[in-house]
C-alpha cells in the first residue's frame, strides 16, 4: 500500500466533473478520481475549513462515531473494477477493529474530518490511470493536464 494525501480538487475541463487528486508523499504519483458534485462539496468544505450552520452528512457521521468513541484509523482505496474505485474505512472502537465498505469519495471526506491516513493498494495504482511524473509512458492527456495546472487552481473547487 502507498500512503497518499489529497493534493486538491478541480473540475475536469472535458466532462465538467469534479476530480479529487491524490498524490503520494514523495510527490511522484498522482491518482485522479472522478467523483460526484455533492461529495466534492463535502471534501472542499473540509479542505477550506468551512463550518456549516448545521451538520452535513459526513459531519453527522463524524459526530455519531465520535459520540460512540469510534475513530477512523485509516481509509484504503482497495480495488478498481470496471472503472469504479472501491474503498474500505478502518474503524477503531477500543481494541476492536471494524472495516466498512465505502465509495472513495465518502471515505476521503471522512478521513479529512478525522485526520485519518489515506492509503491506496498497490494493485489499484497499477490498474488505474495513475500519473507518474517520472514515467514518460503515463497517460499523456492527464499528465499534461496536471503539469500545466496553475498551483492556484489545484485545491480550489468552486461550490
Amino acid at each position: 500500500m502507498k500512503k497518499m494525501e489529497i493534493k486538491g480538487l478541480l473540475l475536469d475541463p472535458v466532462s465538467n466533473t469534479p476530480v479529487v487528486v491524490l498524490r503520494d508523499t514523495d510527490d511522484k504519483l498522482f491518482l485522479p478520481i472522478w467523483i460526484g458534485v455533492f461529495e466534492a462539496n463535502a471534501i472542499a468544505l473540509r479542505m477550506e475549513n468551512i463550518e456549516t450552520p448545521r451538520p452535513l452528512t459526513h459531519d453527522l457521521i463524524r459526530g455519531i462515531l465520535s459520540e460512540l468513541d469510534v475513530s477512523i484509523e485509516r481509509i484504503v482505496i482497495n480495488d478498481l473494477r470496471d472503472n469504479t474505485f472501491y474503498a474500505r474505512i478502518l474503524l477503531l472502537h477500543g481494541e476492536d477493529r471494524h472495516e466498512v465498505d465505502s465509495r472513495p469519495s465518502d471515505a476521503l471526506a471522512l478521513a479529512l474530518r478525522f485526520g485519518a491516513d489515506i492509503y491506496v493498494a498497490d494493485d489499484v495504482l497499477e490498474k488505474s490511470r495513475t500519473i507518474s511524473m517520472d514515467d514518460p509512458k503515463s497517460p499523456d492527456r492527464l499528465k499534461k493536464w496536471l503539469e500545466e495546472l496553475d498551483p492556484e487552481e489545484l485545491g480550489k473547487y468552486k461550490m
